[in-house]
């Protein structure tokens, strides 16, 4: 068959879109390789800790009322525990986003009077108003005397040990939050190897402060996570890498046993801790996610790759740029517009499987300082490991690119976007 005769034929592709997504496709394919054995070290770990664990149907069945002794929530906690390589895990469906895991975090292992440190600089929007950097929020860090500072990364994107050393020295410092992907901004995204390192450098100096590390987009981008360090807490969203696609919710943490204890007790109270948790739909998809997490995150980043290196062709700046080492799924890319910046967001809406009719807008997003727009055709809402386009309006214009279930929606919807941008006026092919 002519596939490309198929692709022209269609009415909204144009040929010149079509050119550069196959020439960049060209560039990236002998990175594949990396990716595509990795996910496969990753997929034979997670199948042998399957087996060890003796994974039936019995631990996808769904309990009610309080969940005492539900067997799937528990085995998967220790499943987590094992594919994270830390010494204790929760993995709960309560947890709503990576947003809520954290937050429950801070207040699981801050006290009034102990300060926060963020040692990558500004946090995601959403945890602004959980620690209540500018406004006292109800409810917020602050709201509770709990202080925050922020150390920004080097010029080189680095952690500024120095500084963190200085900082380190004051007794109020209780909890040091590292946050590995970029987030809103350019910086580049962080290793584990660099996590665990810092982490370690903390503990000499000091073994009573606790590591929290956001571990969101990050999951087996890279051969291991930030939790086989001296990290306290590591945690991250479901409905990200780690759900493959199919957890419907959740989040998880995993850590020591000390710093899951108190976040238990934070989950639901003390003294009842993760004993009790129903979840009447069973955990067949959490389970059966995490099995397919490995292949579904390589074809996101493949994906990554693809954009990187097409929109690095057509001359706009990209984060990373698409030959750079990658420890996230997310691709940035800088447009010249707000206007470019909407019509990019709208026309990856438009090559959506679910809603690709709908047009999304710029609005004010709860949590967020900016107006934000954000396409996600997904099946899941706000699936971030589906494909998916998230931007503030503000300069400069950025959209954030992540996600996609297979490479090849990824690479269509890319070929469909430059289509919908070139004839719309937006860029020139």
């Amino acid at each position: 068959m002519d596939y490309i005769q198929y692709y022209l034929g269609r009415g909204d592709i144009c040929p010149k879109a079509l050119e550069v997504i196959n020439e960049a496709q060209k560039d990236v394919i002998p990175n594949f390789k990396i990716i595509e054995d990795r996910a496969e070290y990753h997929q034979s770990r997670i199948l042998d800790i399957f087996i060890k664990h003796r994974i039936s149907q019995r631990h996808f069945v769904g309990t009610s009322g309080y969940g005492y002794g539900d067997d799937g929530r528990d085995t998967l906690d220790l499943v987590f525990c094992d594919v994270m390589g830390g010494e204790d895990a929760l993995v709960r469906p309560q947890w709503v986003s990576g947003t809520h895991v954290i937050s429950d975090s801070l207040f699981a292992l801050l006290r009034p009077g102990d300060t926060l440190l963020s040692i990558t600089g500004e946090l995601y929007d959403t945890l602004h108003d959980v620690i209540g950097i500018k406004n006292s929020v109800p409810g917020s860090l602050r709201e509770w005397n709990i202080n925050y500072k922020q150390i920004d990364l080097t010029s080189e994107g680095k952690i500024d040990l120095t500084k963190l050393k200085s900082e380190l020295m004051n007794s109020k410092v209780k909890t040091v939050i590292i946050q590995k992907s970029k987030g809103y901004s350019t910086r580049r995204s962080l290793t584990s190897k660099e996590i665990c390192k810092v982490a370690e450098e903390i503990k000499k100096m000091r073994k009573d402060v606790f590591i929290l590390v956001d571990n969101c987009y990050g999951e087996f981008t890279e051969d291991t996570e930030p939790s086989i360090g001296k990290t306290d807490l590591v945690v991250g969203s479901l409905i990200k890498n780690p759900g493959g696609g199919l957890a419907p919710t959740g989040s998880y943490a995993v850590g020591t046993k000390e710093a899951i204890s108190l976040l238990e007790n934070r989950l639901t109270s003390p003294g009842i801790g993760r004993e009790v948790g129903a979840f009447p739909f069973g955990y067949g998809y959490f389970y059966q996610g995490l099995f397919m997490a490995p292949h579904i995150v390589s074809e996101a980043l493949k994906g990554s790759l693809l954009a990187g290196r097409a929109f690095d062709l057509l001359g706009f700046s990209t984060y990373p740029n698409w030959d750079e080492e990658r420890s996230d799924i997310i691709q940035a890319i800088e447009f010249n517009t707000s206007e470019q910046v909407i019509a990019f967001c709208q026309a990856i809406q438009a090559a959506s499987p679910v809603e690709g009719y709908v047009v999304p807008y710029p609005w004010e997003m709860p949590g967020y300082e900016h107006q934000v727009i954000m396409a996600a055709g997904t099946f899941i809402p706000g699936a971030s490991i589906e494909l998916s386009a998230d931007a503030p309006i503000k300069k400069p214009y950025i959209a954030y690119l992540q996600g996609g279930l297979t490479y090849s929606h990824v690479k269509l919807a890319l070929i469909k976007a430059l289509s919908k941008m070139q004839k719309e006026g937006f860029i020139s092919l």
